[in-house]
């Protein structure tokens, strides 16, 4: 991510909206995302693999989704396709 984990956190916890089910019904936990980087940045194949309901599934992919293009990987000098895997925490404070 451009900036590093830290500005990947920041960017998330700015854009993530806690669905108003899961907030009034108390869901709390985390969603684990699968997602690919590919060869130019941009981010594909994204998918909720251990969800929690109540709409933080979908939000969670909604926010990887809208992640501006990464800097793509490289392997022996050559741009490479690459899969995340990132836990995104729903918690009411």
């Amino acid at each position: 991510f451009p900036g590093g984990a830290g500005k990947m956190m920041e960017n998330i916890a700015k854009n993530i909206v806690y669905p108003t089910y899961a907030f009034d019904n108390g869901i709390q936990g985390r969603v684990f995302v699968s997602f690919v980087v590919e060869r130019d940045g941009s981010i594909s194949n994204v998918k909720a693999m251990r969800g929690i309901g109540g709409g933080c599934d979908e939000e969670a992919v909604r926010v990887i989704q809208s992640m501006p293009k990464w800097i793509p990987a490289r392997q022996r000098g050559e741009t490479v396709r690459c899969s995340y895997i990132i836990p995104i925490i729903f918690k009411m404070q």
